[in-house]
Parts: structure tokens; sequence; C-alpha cells
């Protein structure tokens, strides 16, 4: 009887058999080329013919893959006759490598964009053709970057410290990039985060996962059917998901009480002020401010200054929140649209009318574009 491939399971059991894989004596370039194999090998056997260890299944196919690629090589004899005195294929030793390949996907040698091809392929399981859908590019020139990358560390040992903070960064980029293609990103960046949690006993790690929820609580209502953009003020919040909204600020409380602040724990915080409150109205803007004090304080990022200075207009007024704008640079992404909020918010409809429609020309999506132009044409009309 035909049954269907369980995609979650094949995509949690990967980075397993990639490190299996390593402590056999493969790097993680061909290691990650024969999971794959044996990855597509699964979705036509299983359903006719499911095995009762899976892992070991995708062991046993992925050690041959790799036997086979390194007979192919001539050059490759002597790493051949070793790998051959290696023990019969099976699950192996239970060691869990799933944290070293978080780090060797995000290398700090890669680029950002790389590191984000490579971690969806190695720990998401995903293809090269649904990563390359997911970042509207063409399929040959997401395989060549995610060739590159596994070029470049292909000499990195599987037991070679990594940097927590850069794993992090990559997996903030991934969530960020929302739903695309026929794969969901956001979804995908929550399952991989969860499963770094797990691995490792992290600060920084347990805010992002919190940060995380909280925006994903907030997404059913941040777009109109039409796919245009609805401002958090403007969202309908009973379509917010309560259940993550309560998970994210559980996490967040937890990891908030070892007192050991970091980036990503202030912005949940800032991202739980928010949806704590029932209303607009309820919400706490003088604690925001204060949050993205301390935020501004962990990172001098001028984004984290131009968000506060829209904080600061909710909770001073507009003129302050114009003023805390002071010595940012007017190039910065957003800074006329904020800009723009603040001068309608002190009721300067034309001065905000134009920025709208300034802000919108330099829109980095469409979405915010057509958003920016409404807004834009609203005050215009109000103006007559």
């Amino acid at each position: 009887m035909r049954v269907l491939v369980d995609e979650t399971l094949l995509r949690a059991l990967t980075p397993e058999v990639i490190g299996i894989l390593g402590r056999r004596g493969a790097d993680f370039a061909a290691a990650e080329d024969a999971v794959q194999d044996a990855l597509v090998e699964a979705l036509r056997v299983w359903p006719h013919d499911r095995p009762r260890d899976p892992t070991a299944w995708l062991v046993t196919v992925a050690w041959r893959r790799y036997l086979d690629a390194v007979r192919a090589e001539a050059a490759r004899r002597r790493r051949e006759e070793r790998v051959e005195a290696e023990p019969p294929a099976g699950p192996g030793q239970a060691v869990d490598d799933t944290l070293q390949i978080y780090f060797l996907c995000a290398h700090p040698a890669l680029t950002p964009a790389s590191a984000v091809a490579l971690t969806l392929r190695a720990l998401g399981g995903l293809t090269t053709r649904q990563i390359a859908q997911a970042y509207l590019v063409p399929e040959a020139t997401m395989a060549q970057r995610i060739s590159r990358a596994k070029r470049t560390v292909s000499g990195v040992r599987f037991d070679q410290p990594g940097d927590v903070a850069t794993v992090l960064r990559v997996l903030y980029l991934v969530f960020n990039e929302g739903y695309t293609g026929d794969v969901d990103l956001s979804a995908e960046a929550i399952r991989l985060t969860r499963q770094l949690a797990t691995m490792t006993d992290h600060e920084e790690v347990a805010g992002l996962l919190a940060l995380m929820l909280l925006h994903q609580a907030r997404r059913p209502a941040r777009t109109r059917r039409d796919g245009s953009l609805v401002p958090l003020a403007e969202q309908d919040r009973d379509l917010w998901d309560v259940r993550l909204i309560a998970e994210g600020i559980e996490i967040l409380q937890a990891t908030l009480a070892r007192d050991r602040l970091g980036e990503f724990q202030a912005q949940a915080a800032i991202a739980a002020l928010h949806a704590d409150a029932r209303t607009v109205a309820e919400t706490d803007w003088v604690q925001i401010v204060e949050w993205y004090d301390e935020l501004v304080g962990l990172t001098s990022s001028p984004v984290v200054r131009l968000n506060r200075a829209v904080a600061v207009g909710e909770a001073d007024g507009p003129r302050a929140g114009l003023a805390a704008l002071a010595g940012l640079d007017p190039s910065l992404p957003r800074y006329t649209a904020v800009t723009a909020h603040l001068h309608e918010r002190d009721g300067d409809r034309a001065t905000a009318a134009r920025l709208y429609a300034e802000a919108a020309r330099s829109a980095p999506n469409l979405a915010e574009r057509d958003h920016l132009v409404r807004q834009a044409a609203r005050l215009n009309a109000q103006l007559g």
C-alpha cells in the first residue's frame, strides 16, 4: 500500500545523517551531497516500502552514495581504502552533530546569502529547487551559490568551535524572508531555532525563539486579502495567535530572569509589550522606549535608533519623535517614511504627504511601496 512520506521527519533527520557520515570520514560537502541523494531516494521508495528504522535506512543509502562518489575519483583511491574499512552502515554511535552543522552553515567566511542557502539545504532538508523558488532566483543560480558555500567550508572539521551569534543572525535572516515560493521560511526558521534551543543553553537562542514566536503570532493580521500591508495600529488583534504569544512570553520571561541581556531578548521584550496590549491605546510606549534605550546600548544600530524615534513619538509626542531623529542619516532605509508618520501625527499633512510619496520611491518591496503610495494619496485627498 502506498503511504505518504513524512517530509518533516526527513528534514529533522538530515543533520543527524550528515553528522554520522562526517564522523566516518566524509567532509561536509561530500556528506551533504550524499544525504541529498538519499533523501531523493527516500521520496521514491518510502511510499511503497517504509523502513522500520528511517535513520539507519538513510545512513545506509547515503553512505553507499558517498562510497560511489569516492570510487569515481582515482585521486581519492587512498581515502576509499580507509573508508571501506569502517564498520557496516547503520545509525552508529548516538552523537548529535547538529550544532556543529549549524556552525558550519553559518561560517564567518560565507556571505549571508550563501549561509542562508546552505542552512536551508543541510539543516532544513530543502531541495535546491525549493530554496531557489523561495528566493526568486533560477535553480542553476542557487545551485552555484550552494556549491561555492560548500567549497568554502569543505576543509572545516566537524569538531571545530563555532559562533552562536553568527548562527542566530543567519536564522533571523531566514525568518525575515517570510513566505515565498512554496516554502514557509518563517515557520522553517522557527523549527530550526527550536531545534537549536534544545541543544544549547544560550540566552540569545531563547531570546530569538521568543522574538520569532511573537512576530509570527501577529502574522495573520499583517496583510489584507489583496496582499496590502496592515500597520500595527490598524491590525485586528483578534486574529493574533494567543497560543504563540503565551509561549513567546513564557520563554522570554525565563531567559530574562537569568540577567544576561542580549539584542534578541531586548527585541523580544518590545514585541511582547506590543502583543500584551489589548488595544492600541493600551500600549505601554514608555516601557517600549526604555527597552529601545537598552537595545541602542547593545547594538548602536541606526535602525534601532530609527525605531526608537517612532516609540518616542508615541510616548512623548511627535515633536519629541522628530527630535529623536537628530544625527541619523536621512538615506537610512525607512527614514523618510518614519519622518512622514511623525509629521502626520504632528498635524502637518502637507509635509507628510510629500514625504510619503518620496519614501514610496525607495521602498524595499512592492507591498511597502503600495502602502506608502496609499498613505500619500489619502492625505492629498484630505488636503483637497
